[in-house]
């Protein structure tokens, strides 16, 4: 199953809301993945597990090297589906 790059957005952003608590007004394409959304360390194991059972793909600590952004973060999704 191929999902279109609006569909990943969107998946994200709910799981986001619904499993981070993430304001819906902060999800912004430019919104900083640390400071606008306040992810910690710990978070960032729940967001790899998420993007695990949500998509089906292994994250590892070097795929988030040039993750900043909400919008690198939609990227890095798109890209381990390709």
């Amino acid at each position: 199953m191929t999902l279109t790059k609006e569909e990943i957005v969107e998946k994200i952003n709910l799981f986001l809301i619904d499993e981070f608590e993430v304001d819906e007004d902060e999800i912004q394409p430019e919104a900083h993945l640390k400071e606008t959304l306040d992810l910690d360390s710990l978070d960032f194991v729940d967001l790899v597990v998420a993007v695990e059972s949500n998509f089906g793909v292994k994250l590892v600590g070097e795929d988030f090297v040039n993750v900043n952004t909400l919008q690198n973060f939609y990227d890095l999704i798109e890209r381990k589906l390709g």
